[in-house]
């Protein structure tokens, strides 16, 4: 599916240079317009640059930096004068390890870069939209681990749920500002994200079976996420802010502790 309707706007996407944040750079061009991809590996980025067909950018980008996420956003007036957009998108998983085995600073990577960037990248965003007097759409990439917890990948649901407080928080200040934010919160989608974890309990190797478990019993596609983030972006949505939208095939509707898909009884 291809976006449309976003003729002379500007969006900033961090984490697009590959997965979800590649697909909605794709759709956000496809629907005319300029797009600023920030993200750690430069040339990631410059290869979904190269193949988009509006203008765009590629700035490399570590999220967790102060100092890089006003370089991205300053890269991205530069060159096309304003910003109305912004998907923060990127994030990494960090360790499977138990409470028992996880360091302080495994933790706090992840927080770092799945949290504070989070907060970062919403305040670079209010600072812009007030220069420029005039409001804007922000989506931040949650996740079902937002919603749910685990025995294991403790930091990135601890950081995905503080995501959660981030969003409500710049909702309630965005709207007089008119300026709209939302969350999405993705189930299994087969990304680049958690390919460092194959041949793990939990990690990639095992993730289509896990998804078959949800009622839809697949993994979902980045292009598949990418279609709400761009409604979400879009005017479309234009009385929607302060929410979280699961996307995940199910997973979230359904009940752990009853049969689910299947006939009970004998």
């Amino acid at each position: 599916m291809s976006a449309a309707g976003f003729e002379g706007k500007v969006a900033l996407v961090t984490g697009g240079g590959s997965g979800i944040g590649a697909a909605v750079a794709r759709q956000l061009s496809a629907g005319g317009a300029a797009v600023a991809i920030a993200d750690r590996d430069l040339e990631a980025a410059e290869a979904i640059v190269a193949e988009l067909p509006g203008e765009a950018i590629a700035v490399r980008t570590d999220v967790s930096e102060e100092a890089d996420v006003q370089a991205a956003v300053a890269a991205a007036v530069e060159r096309f004068g304003h910003l109305d957009l912004h998907h923060l998108n990127a994030g990494i998983p960090g360790s499977l390890d138990p409470f028992e085995d996880l360091s302080v600073e495994d933790f706090d990577r992840v927080i770092a870069v799945d949290l504070r960037s989070v907060f970062l990248g919403l305040r670079e965003a209010f600072r812009q939209y007030e220069k420029q007097e005039g409001g804007g759409a922000i989506v931040v990439t949650a996740s079902i681990g937002s919603l749910r917890g685990s025995s294991d990948l403790i930091p990135y649901h601890t950081a995905k749920h503080g995501v959660l407080g981030l969003m409500r928080c710049a909702a309630v200040h965005g709207a007089e500002r008119g300026v709209r934010v939302n969350a999405i919160a993705p189930g299994i989608v087969l990304t680049g994200l958690f390919a460092d974890t194959a041949g793990t309990e939990g990690g990639a190797s095992d993730w289509e079976k896990r998804a078959r478990i949800a009622p839809q019993r697949r993994p979902g596609t980045s292009e598949e996420v990418a279609d709400l983030v761009t409604f979400l972006l879009g005017e479309g949505a234009g009385f929607l802010t302060g929410e979280v939208i699961s996307i995940d095939g199910g997973a979230t509707a359904m009940n752990p502790a009853r049969p689910s898909g299947q006939r009970v009884g004998g």
